[in-house]
């Protein structure tokens, strides 16, 4: 049985050798994949956000808002994201 298998995979290669089934090489090398950010920067994205919510609630607060209005300043004051 052992030597029978390396014969068959002979036997393949060479019959496909023969149709011309040979793999074929890329013709231009392949990109190299794109990194998603490494943890240190979501961290640092995060921690960012934090701190910008957390000062514009300090500013809501010093200027006395409370419920719709406070919630509508530290939209305004987060900006778009």
């Amino acid at each position: 049985m052992r030597s029978l298998l390396p014969s068959i995979v002979v036997g393949c290669l060479a019959s496909c050798w023969a149709v011309g089934l040979t793999p074929a090489t890329p013709a231009a090398p392949p990109k190299p994949p794109t990194l998603p950010a490494s943890p240190s920067e979501v961290d640092n994205e995060a921690a960012a956000k934090h701190a910008k919510r957390t000062a514009c609630l300090k500013q809501a607060k010093s200027h006395k808002l409370v419920g719709a209005q406070r919630t509508a300043y530290v939209k305004d004051c987060m900006g778009p994201h």
